[in-house]
């Protein structure tokens, strides 16, 4: 091996730490729902969802890998200084403590604890109260040492993991519950539009931004410098994530889709795998199936509150790390208690809103090198994109109905959640014209 460089054995690690950190609660619940939901529509609807999923998560990581040293901060601040300061703190606050974090937490105490309770126990606030305290506890210790979380949760969780997750989804596949039914009303105009804005639940295009870092962390952290070697391993160890992702949700799906004449259509992921696990195996799936969710979870969990107590104490460098770490889990066990379904309903209008806008940055990031300091293009293209992401958003949650029914008529792609696309190429377009106009104002050097 030549120095600088990496093993393949080393890389594929970095691609399993990578993978354990992107498989976290909503991977696990959602594709099972599209599943139900899509039916004989399933092929369209996980191919967007995948789109979301799999292959924007992997441009993100590889647009890091690419972006010389850049992070969320560094690459929204070319938009405006000001946006480079207030949306990573989104981003951030997103994926950490508001709505993934918790989630980890819920998910994991509703399929992988709840089932094993009496009626009274899971019906008591108290019971995940007292799963959350431990549960953020274990979280809280073992992210005090970042350093290890590569090791730890690529070369021994991930392992067990895959393999309960295999076995699982093999039966599933081999013996399915029953055959494929109708779609619902949901999936039956657009199922793969559908299945593009199901991929949003997952966070993994947003996560993809801060787990790239970790992964050029892990990378630095074996002697490789070179920024087109860190490029390559980027490109290379989310492959590996990428492909172990598909095929967990292409599996976990067609488990959703063969599963709605035995259990009917449920109410969230989580119920359905429950309910396979206990037709498939009884007492001993359930047991296997725990197992899953929480590593699933806990690795998730651990990755996210290690990024954003980084990130929080890199802006403001006098709180300590451990505080911001404190601060972080304490937060996410409270947010945990309010519950799985009510989680999820609060944080599709903000997905909804800042997703558009993250993976707008991401293409724009991985044109950098023909966009150099043409800081025009990410201003407009970002604007017209948040215009539209915002109402869209503010009209997920209620609010915005007579400028979101004018959009409708008006805005291409629209109605099918995908109305940013457009203004989005405009914005760039515009941006790149006033760029030749006048000199772009310098955020990096020459």
């Amino acid at each position: 091996m030549k120095a600088g460089t990496l093993s393949f054995k080393e890389t594929f690690f970095i691609g399993l730490m990578l993978f354990a950190i992107f498989f976290g609660a909503g991977n696990l619940i959602f594709p099972l729902s599209l599943g139900q939901a899509a039916g004989t529509e399933l092929i369209p609807a996980i191919v967007g969802f995948l789109m979301t999923g799999v292959g924007l998560p992997l441009l993100g990581v590889i647009a890091i890998g690419m972006s010389k040293n850049e992070d969320v901060q560094s690459i929204s601040a070319k938009v405006h200084p000001l946006f480079g300061l207030l949306f990573p703190v989104v981003i951030y606050l997103t994926i950490g403590p508001l709505f993934a974090v918790p989630r980890t937490g819920t998910v994991s105490y509703e399929i992988g604890i709840a089932p094993f309770l009496s009626e009274d126990l899971k019906t008591s606030s108290w019971s995940m109260l007292l799963y959350s305290v431990i549960y953020f506890t274990v979280t809280y210790l073992l992210a005090l040492n970042p350093g290890k979380v590569v090791d730890t949760i690529g070369k021994i969780l991930t392992p067990v993991l895959l393999i309960i997750l295999a076995l699982l989804l093999a039966i599933n596949i081999i013996s399915p519950l029953g055959e494929i039914t109708a779609p619902l009303a949901t999936y039956e105009a657009a199922p793969f539009f559908k299945g593009f804005q199901e991929g949003y639940l997952t966070m993994d295009t947003i996560g993809s931004f801060v787990f790239g870092l970790i992964v050029i962390s892990a990378i630095r952290s074996k002697g490789v410098d070179s920024t087109r070697q860190i490029a390559k391993v980027c490109t290379t160890a989310g492959l590996i994530a990428a492909a172990g992702l598909a095929m967990v949700y292409v599996g976990l799906a067609y488990s959703g889709a063969t599963s709605v004449q035995a259990l009917g259509h449920l109410e969230n992921g989580g119920l359905i795998i429950s309910r396979i696990s206990n037709l498939q195996f009884g007492v001993s799936g359930s047991l296997i199936l725990s197992v899953a969710i929480i590593f699933a979870c806990l690795t998730t969990s651990i990755g996210l509150v290690v990024a954003c107590a980084s990130f929080f104490h890199k802006l403001r460098p006098s709180i300590s790390y451990k505080t911001y770490l404190l601060v972080l889990t304490l937060v996410s066990a409270l947010i945990s208690n309010v519950g799985l379904t009510q989680i999820i309903s609060f944080s599709i209008p903000v997905l909804v809103a800042i997703y558009p806008i993250v993976i707008v940055l991401i293409v724009l990031t991985l044109l950098g090198s023909v966009l150099r300091n043409r800081h025009a293009v990410y201003t407009w293209s970002v604007l017209l994109t948040s215009i539209v992401s915002i109402v869209e958003g503010l009209s997920a949650a209620g609010f915005a109905s007579g400028i979101s029914d004018l959009f409708t008529q008006y805005v291409p792609f629209y109605s099918l959640g995908m109305g940013w696309v457009i203004p989005a190429l405009i914005g760039a377009v515009i941006g790149f014209v006033v760029s030749t106009r006048q000199a772009p104002y310098a955020l990096e050097s020459e």
